[in-house]
């Protein structure tokens, strides 16, 4: 029989398929309905900075000021009101779904910068979390900052973090940095014990009947698959953490691709919300089966089966690959 058993963060999960930060996880019922389908962990939806810190109407504020005479402009901001601002109806959710289920629960918190608001990550911990997935969305507008100095940000804010709560973290992070290896060592340094790979962003679209900027969220699909596979094949191995994937996992050959190239966890949001989590039990049967068929016993033997880690020099590797792929592409043109 094959043993889907794997670690994350020191938790020791019965698969590794945990359903990451959605809708999925604002009612119980549905949350219980995870667990009895087979997830191994459940990553709640996140609690942001701004509404800890009751800053909205100042930021909103703020920008106004500086676009009132371009109206539609405007249209890029949220309706501030819209925004849940009691963060207490946050913990004691995750409270009441901690009770309910007995697989791990892991809390989330969104922000950037330190400061007081960082104090709900002992909250969270208090609230009964099993972890803590810090998800950093940041997009860098203003040309006078310097990556450095935003890597800096992050990696304190890693650490005021980890010096409040004793729980793992583990850090959501975008794809969109210079030398990102790097960076993941400073992470493990700052106190991280997971990377999850990788955030979305969700780039806005113009309305232009209205003249408004209209958000607009896509679902994932397996083909966003590839950027995170690839980075964690490359980490793996290289980086003393555990590394999540995240986006683009929906099929049972999706997470089978996310273990071999070194993933403890493939996350799954995106699948649920369109087909049901009834997928889960469908997927982990999978999983069953293709280990049956070639002679898994494990998901601990496939990990990293097909990583990079036994390659001298990855950057290479990487161009070879590059330059494989356009030779392919230019023989069809003969």
């Amino acid at each position: 029989m094959t043993d889907l058993t794997t670690s994350y963060m020191g938790l020791q999960l019965k698969n590794p398929l945990v359903a990451s930060a959605s809708p999925l996880s604002k009612k119980v019922k549905t949350v219980r309905r995870l667990e009895e389908d087979g997830v191994a962990a459940i990553v709640m939806y996140s609690l942001f900075e701004e509404q800890i810190t009751h800053e909205s109407r100042e930021l909103d504020h703020f920008l106004s000021n500086e676009t009132e005479h371009y109206a539609e402009a405007l249209s890029y901001f949220p309706d501030l009101d819209f925004y849940n601002l009691e963060p207490e109806v946050y913990l004691e959710h995750l409270h009441k779904v901690k009770q309910a289920v007995n697989i791990p629960v892991i809390g989330s918190l969104n922000g950037i910068s330190t400061g007081g608001w960082i104090e709900y990550a002992r909250r969270i911990e208090e609230a009964g979390a099993d972890a803590l997935e810090l998800n950093i969305y940041y997009i860098p507008t203003d040309p006078n900052l310097s990556s450095t100095e935003l890597e800096n940000v992050y990696i304190n804010l890693v650490k005021d973090v980890r010096s409040k709560i004793k729980i793992p973290i583990a850090v959501k992070l975008s794809p969109f940095f210079t030398a990102l290896p790097h960076l993941s060592k400073h992470f493990v340094e700052a106190g991280a014990n997971a990377l999850v790979l990788f955030n979305r962003f969700y780039q806005p679209d113009f309305d232009l009947e209205t003249l408004e900027v209209t958000p607009a969220l896509t679902l994932s699909t397996s083909s966003d698959l590839r950027l995170p596979l690839n980075w964690i094949a490359i980490l793996y191995g290289h980086v003393a953490v555990d590394l999540a994937l995240s986006g683009g996992v929906h099929t049972t050959h999706d997470v089978i691709k996310g273990i071999m190239a070194g993933a403890s966890v493939t996350m799954m949001a995106s699948e649920l919300l369109l087909n049901g989590v009834e997928r889960v039990s469908e997927i982990l049967a999978g999983l069953s089966h293709w280990m049956d068929e070639h002679d898994y016993e494990s998901v601990k033997q496939m990990r990293g089966s097909m990583s990079q880690r036994s390659v001298s020099e990855p950057a290479a590797f990487e161009r070879a690959n590059y330059m494989k792929a356009l030779n392919t592409f230019e023989r069809r043109l003969r």
